[in-house]
């Protein structure tokens, strides 16, 4: 990714957004989320480079800060919570919009994308409770929403859903993950041992 062009179409691509010049100045522009009007991307020429400026988890911040020299703390925004993504061949497209999409969810703070964050976040070789994701989303109470959000995964390699699990510790229906049987090849692919189509939530829980 090299140009505004495709940056702002890869913002442009995620729900509920739109295209703004705010600053009377062709130079500056940026995607909000519809709503909120909250941009995620700003887009602007900088030193002969396309610059993007993108929200970041405080914890993911300096990661890519130290994965990339073309990723710096955020011009003209607050440091600690923004950077800029100096468009000059060095960086994976795969990261740049994987960059580009943290900034959304995080602008948006929706339910969903708390759930989805949370179920990033099960380590490999381990499984958690749809209530144990409800409470690292933030709300004990909304184990219900959590499977609704699973059935409706939008980015299932990056959103390890297979690792959820009912209270008893039992794998989802066969129609959740492409089939019978497939949540528990993926789990034991993983390192995760299934027995009957139950996980022993003791040994592999979180």
């Amino acid at each position: 990714m090299r140009t505004r062009e495709e940056a702002l179409k890869f913002g442009l691509s995620f729900p509920n957004t739109y295209q703004e010049a705010p600053f009377h100045d062709e130079n500056w522009q940026l995607v909000r989320v519809k709503g909120s009007k909250k941009a995620f991307l700003w887009t602007y020429e900088r030193d002969g480079y396309i610059n993007l400026n993108v929200k970041v988890d405080p914890e993911w911040r300096d990661f890519w800060r130290g994965a990339y020299d073309a990723v710096v703390p955020g011009y003209h925004q607050n440091k600690e919570h923004w950077n800029t993504i100096i468009l000059d061949g060095t960086i994976p497209d795969k990261d740049i919009k994987r960059m580009i999409g943290e900034s959304y969810d995080l602008v948006c703070d929706s339910p969903t994308n708390r759930i989805y964050e949370a179920v990033k976040k099960i380590p490999k070789g381990h499984v958690a409770t749809y209530g144990r994701v409800a409470e690292m989303a933030g709300d004990k109470k909304m184990a219900r929403a959590v499977g609704n959000a699973l059935h409706k995964n939008p980015d299932p390699d990056n959103i390890p859903c297979f690792r959820v699990v009912n209270a008893k510790g039992e794998l989802a229906g066969e129609f959740a993950f492409g089939g019978a049987g497939q949540q528990a090849r993926l789990l034991e692919a993983d390192g995760v041992e299934v027995k009957n189509g139950k996980v022993d939530l003791e040994k592999f829980g979180i």
